[in-house]
């Protein structure tokens, strides 16, 4: 397994071969935050969020499927069979989110960590903890009877659809549920951040979205 400390450059992640060689231009990018913070959201944190909303208000929130990244990511969803109308992409859902909760804090580091990511980026990052995968996290279609392991959608993986996967099987849909077991929590522990690149998203937005990620987890109030 690679490694990849604190604020240094995001390791390239494996994309299964055939999947790479029909969307070009998809990649795996990841980091490991060695002592993330858990718990509840910080003020500088909470500040920062406060900001960002106050750039998503309704017109806002519906002009940020023209950008450019956010863009990428509905064209990606529709090559792989997703309707980006009704399986919104991340940063449309969050954008949604802020809209019919007002606020885009949740109260839990972690989770306002991965928004402000996104919602600065355009970039979709997840957090694993690190202790649970079992070797590198790769991005594969999930075979016949594979599920995740635990939670409430753990029978729900069709065959074909893209998954996150470690050694032992998948640990997250790409894009959407994740294995309970595999989900970093609120408690302070090494946290895998992993970002999926798709075609006509710039690397520097993929680095950033990472390093933001980590710098909220990591940020002492």
């Amino acid at each position: 397994m690679s490694d990849a400390g604190d604020g240094d450059e995001p390791v390239e992640g494996t994309v299964a071969p055939a999947l790479a060689a029909e969307l070009p231009g998809l990649r795996l990018r990841w980091t490991l935050v060695g002592d993330a913070l858990g718990g509840r959201t910080p003020r500088a944190l909470r500040r920062r969020l406060d900001h960002v909303s106050q750039r998503f208000r309704g017109a806002d929130a519906i002009a940020l499927r023209t950008r450019p990244v956010p863009r990428a990511y509905r064209a990606f969803f529709r090559q792989v069979g997703l309707d980006p109308d009704v399986d919104r992409t991340p940063a449309e859902a969050a954008a949604l989110q802020r809209l019919v909760r007002g606020e885009l804090h949740s109260g839990d580091r972690m989770s306002d960590a991965l928004v402000l990511a996104i919602l600065e980026t355009g970039v979709p990052v997840v957090a694993f903890a690190e202790a649970q995968l079992e070797g590198d996290v790769v991005l594969r279609a999930a075979e016949v009877g594979e599920t995740l392991p635990t939670g409430d959608y753990a029978h729900d993986v069709p065959a074909g659809r893209l998954v996150l996967a470690d050694g032992a099987g998948p640990v997250a849909i790409l894009f959407g549920r994740l294995s309970d077991r595999h989900a970093a929590g609120r408690e302070r522990a090494a946290v895998r951040l992993v970002a999926v690149q798709v075609a006509g998203v710039p690397d520097v937005h993929v680095g950033e979205a990472l390093w933001l990620a980590a710098e909220a987890l990591t940020e002492v109030d």
